[in-house]
Parts: structure tokens; C-alpha cells; sequence
């Protein structure tokens, strides 16, 4: 019954952060401000951790498709490994273990504080105020980091796979160009977008529901990081689904 109805708050407050964000002011101060802080604790992370990301894919798939006799295509396989689903999941994985656990921790010591009580006794709705702005910030973050892993990853790829596997630098360019498209790259981002919509709202969740004093605070955070990542890798897998059932290959 607690899962059930954790899972009822988390869907309620999604509910409500998409609601206010299309008919309530913006708070632009605080969603820069947010916008701000996650993205300076994300970015070297998510440079140095998308440069072994990018060199393991490159290395493998140029192992597999030397096996096969398909080097041509190796450059195409390892940019859409990458771009495709190493970076999401790297963004996704940065904005809710580092950006997420932040702003869970920032709320569970508003509430065990009882600000969030003040604020509605006051008439000012703690989810517009607080938790939107972060919801944003944590998508607007998702989106750049993105795309920066996504640079990283690649260049890293074509650096191992033409350096160290002695890779042609034109077949890798042009096998790419042959099999990637232009939808590669929007579903790539639209991931990013709503995994920092899930890691935001997870966390936030978490954060005004926390209770039990500082252990408490402690305790939801090591919870939102948790069920963000679950749902990440779920949400990740059926995204994934349907757009392969949707968007035919490039050639098909």
C-alpha cells in the first residue's frame, strides 16, 4: 500500500508541476538560479564520465565488427550507441544522482523546518514556488548535458576506434552519415527532457515528504536517487520501443 500510494504522490505532483508550468507565472529568478547551481555540479562529471563511455563503446563495437568482417560500419554503430542511449542515460544518471539528491535535500530540510507549512499558511503554494522552478532547472540541465555528453562521447569514440583500433577516419565518418539521421538526435534530446522532468519531480517528492528530522532528510535523498534511477532505465527502455516501432531506419 506505501508503494501504491508513493506512486500516487509522484504522479499527483507531476501533475501539478505540468499544470502550473502552463498557467501559473514563472520564476525566472529562482530557475536560474537552480538552473545554475545543478548544471556546476554536473558538467565535469558528465565530461569525464562520457569519455570512457564513448571509448568502451567504440573499442567494443570495433572489436565485434572487425569480427564480422563490417568494419565500414563502425563509426555509424558507435555514434548511435552513443548518441541514442549512452548519453541520455549519462545525463540522466548525473541530474539525478548529483542535481536530484541536491534538491532533495534542499526540500527535506525546508519541510522538517516546516517552511513548506509557513508557506501555505501564508497563501503561497510551495509546488509553484519551489518545486517547478527546480523541475525546470533539472530539464533545462538535462537537455545541454546532453548534448555536451553526446559531443564528448563521439569524439572520444573516433579518437580510440581511429587511434588505438587503427580505424580509417573517412569510413567512420561516412558509414555514420550513411545510417544515422536527424530523429537520432531528437529522440536523444527528448529523452534528456524527460528524464530531467522524472529526476526533478522524483526528487522533489521526496524532499517535501520527508520526514523524521535530518535522518529523515538523508533517508529521502538515498530514496529519490534510487527510484529516479528505476524509473529512468524503464522509461528508457519503452521510449526506446516505441521509437524504433515508429521511425523507420535511415535507407529503409
Amino acid at each position: 500500500m506505501n508503494a501504491l500510494a508513493e506512486t500516487g504522490r509522484v504522479f499527483t505532483l507531476a501533475a501539478q508541476v505540468a499544470r502550473m508550468s502552463l498557467t501559473t507565472r514563472p520564476q525566472v529568478r529562482e530557475t536560474v538560479e537552480q538552473f545554475w547551481f545543478i548544471a556546476s555540479v554536473t558538467i565535469l562529471p558528465a565530461a569525464l564520465v562520457s569519455i570512457p563511455f564513448g571509448a568502451v563503446i567504440a573499442l567494443q563495437v570495433g572489436s565485434l565488427t572487425r569480427q564480422l568482417g563490417a568494419e565500414s560500419f563502425t563509426g555509424a554503430a558507435s555514434v548511435l550507441a552513443i548518441v541514442q542511449q549512452a548519453s541520455p542515460l549519462v545525463t540522466a544518471l548525473l541530474v539525478a544522482g548529483a542535481g536530484g539528491s541536491a534538491i532533495c535535500a534542499d526540500l527535506g530540510a525546508r519541510t522538517i523546518r516546516e517552511e513548506m507549512d509557513a508557506m501555505e499558511v501564508m497563501g503561497i503554494s510551495p509546488v509553484q514556488r519551489l518545486v517547478v522552478p527546480r523541475v525546470h532547472a533539472a530539464m533545462g540541465v538535462a537537455v545541454l548535458l546532453n548534448g555536451l555528453v553526446s559531443t564528448v562521447g563521439v569524439v572520444g569514440g573516433y579518437f580510440f576506434n581511429v587511434i588505438m583500433q587503427n580505424g580509417t577516419p573517412g569510413a567512420y565518418l561516412a558509414s555514420f552519415s550513411a545510417l544515422a539521421h536527424l530523429p537520432d538526435l531528437w529522440v536523444s534530446e527528448i529523452k534528456a527532457l524527460i528524464f530531467g522532468f522524472i529526476a526533478g519531480v522524483v526528487a522533489a517528492n521526496r524532499g517535501i515528504s520527508a520526514k523524521g528530522g535530518p535522518k529523515g532528510v538523508g533517508d529521502a535523498v538515498n530514496q529519490s536517487v534510487v527510484v529516479a534511477f528505476l524509473l529512468l532505465f524503464f522509461v528508457n527502455l519503452v521510449i526506446t520501443a516505441i521509437y524504433l516501432r515508429v521511425v523507420p531506419p535511415k535507407g529503409a
